[in-house]
């Protein structure tokens, strides 16, 4: 067993095999792998879908759960530190997933306890299962992730996802990448020095969407922004509309690791492209495949 802190935890090989094991899990939601294993669900952040999923990839394994969504209610809101609540949890739980609004929180939980450590988003640092489900769902659309164009529209500089999605893409070998946001929401420069496959920033969407094959919007992260009236500035920067949708390649897809808030107008929910409602439907197999990989060795 091992810890899940970046996407570079895994190999080509282990993203292949945890979607083999999703794409089982679709057919047969059932199995015992965690029985008689408990997890601990650790969500110091704000969560819906990542923790839902989570909680029920865990039970479609025969496993249990134990945690928390937020600080209220326990003794983190009292001042108990990270350490001591991650020691706490390491006795009750044979894997710890963790999410925390601080970068390097999971990584942090992993040098305080031997039990396997899940990232489930720290910060704007990554969220690796995230990428999982992302790619997941353009190997189920295109049986392949190879040579594909990429375009990646939105707040790269603080969407973790969007890091940890940049990071798995040097396991494959897409096309390339459009890196598509505003001057002030670029990738930052310590990813994109790591990346090892043709990329090209720039703020014009529409010169770009023809000849994109998945495109992948992420909203306006608010809540990194120190500066409100920044965020009031570019809020609107890019909306994925009809019109949009309608310059794209017939087999093109959108994707959004949700939630949105307005950055895809809700007529384009009924287009073909749009496949976030399925992407979003992969969160359990997803990680029913992650968790059955890692606690399986």
């Amino acid at each position: 067993m091992k810890n899940i802190i970046s996407s570079y935890d895994f190999t080509r090989d282990e993203i292949i095999q945890i979607f083999e094991l999703a794409t089982k899990f679709i057919r047969e939601p059932r199995n015992e792998t965690l029985k008689g294993k408990t997890i601990a669900l650790a969500f110091f952040e704000p969560s819906t879908r990542t923790y839902l999923s989570f909680n029920k990839a865990i039970i479609n394994l025969g496993g249990n759960v134990v945690g928390f969504s937020g600080s209220e209610g326990t003794s983190v809101a009292k001042g108990e530190n990270l350490a001591d609540t991650v020691r706490m949890l390491d006795n009750y739980s044979e894997a710890i997933v963790i999410r925390h609004k601080f970068d390097g929180a999971a990584k942090f939980a992993s040098e305080v306890t031997d039990k396997p450590v899940i990232n489930a988003g720290d910060g704007k640092h990554e969220h690796p299962t995230q990428a999982l489900i992302d790619l997941f769902t353009v190997y189920k659309n295109f049986g392949t992730i190879d040579g594909l164009t990429f375009g990646i529209l939105g707040d790269l500089k603080y969407a973790r996802t969007v890091n940890s999605l940049l990071r798995m893409l040097t396991r494959f070998k897409p096309k390339g990448v459009y890196l598509i946001s505003p001057p002030q929401l670029r990738a930052r420069n310590e990813i994109l020095e790591e990346l090892n496959y043709p990329y090209r920033v720039t703020s014009d969407i529409i010169d770009v969407i023809e000849d994109i094959d998945v495109l992948y919007v992420t909203r306006i992260q608010k809540e990194r922004f120190l500066d409100e009236l920044e965020y009031e500035k570019i809020k609107e920067s890019y909306i994925v509309n009809l019109d949009l949708v309608k310059k794209m390649k017939e087999n093109s897809i959108i994707l959004h690791p949700l939630p949105r808030v307005n950055e895809i107008e809700r007529k384009v929910d009924k287009t073909k492209q749009a496949k976030y409602f399925e992407q979003a439907s992969y969160g359990v197999p997803v990680r029913m495949g992650l968790l059955s990989k890692i606690m399986g060795e």
